[in-house]
């Protein structure tokens, strides 16, 4: 495993010079950006600038496009993929289920949503414009939840043997770890809930490490 640590003020140039040398070089397999970069780094053109085939988390248009037309190119962001192997892992078959997603991000709500219709669900993507936002939520029998918003969901947005995903990673006002959902309200009603912290977090780990195997192996 190699780290590139760059300083703060390192410039557009060199950053672009690191990512190139990343992709022609052999022993590198897959490549992880920490993102958000400094801000007078043009992120899109970095990002842009990593070999598909290396982007292992799903980082540029080209994966995107594999996740998008579901041709099997690139991978697919690690978190969106983590929710689809959770449900997976627990024998949950998205096929002909009313799911509903509440985010709309090219990181977990947009790619997630194209997943699980390429799986045959039926998808509503719910963002900060939807009008009686809950009851999309209480008509799905799963809700993924990634909205980037501590607590946003309630008990008012579940119904009775819903699965519910918490995508949501914040910290509440003691510092401690908390999703986007409010578990202790939701927990009862919900037929399956995922924790913050120990749930999607986890495997989306673990889905990362997998990428970078596959990517080995298609050398």
């Amino acid at each position: 495993m190699k780290h590139f640590i760059l300083p703060a003020n390192c410039s557009q140039q060199k950053l672009l010079d690191v990512i190139r040398e990343i992709n022609t070089d052999a022993d590198v397999h897959g490549c992880l950006l920490f993102r958000p970069l400094p801000g007078h780094i043009n992120e899109h053109e970095v990002c842009e600038a990593l070999a598909p085939d290396k982007d292992i988390d799903c980082i540029t248009s080209g994966s995107l496009s594999g996740v998008f037309t579901g041709n099997g190119k690139g991978f697919s962001p690690c978190t969106a993929q983590a929710c689809l192997e959770i449900l997976s892992y627990y024998g949950y078959d998205p096929k002909g289920k009313r799911v509903t997603v509440i985010g709309r991000s090219l990181v977990i709500g947009r790619p997630v949503s194209m997943m699980l219709l390429q799986n045959d669900a039926t998808v509503t993507v719910c963002h900060t414009k939807t009008k009686d936002m809950s009851a999309r939520c209480r008509e799905a029998e799963l809700l993924i939840v990634a909205a980037g918003k501590a607590g946003i969901v309630d008990e008012t947005y579940v119904s009775p043997n819903q699965v519910v995903i918490d995508v949501g990673i914040n910290t509440d006002e003691n510092g401690n770890l908390c999703g986007d959902v409010c578990f202790d309200k939701v927990e009862p009603i919900a037929g399956a809930i995922t924790p913050v912290p120990g749930g999607v977090g986890t495997v989306t780990s673990m889905v990362l490490v997998k990428h970078v195997v596959e990517a080995a192996e298609r050398i």
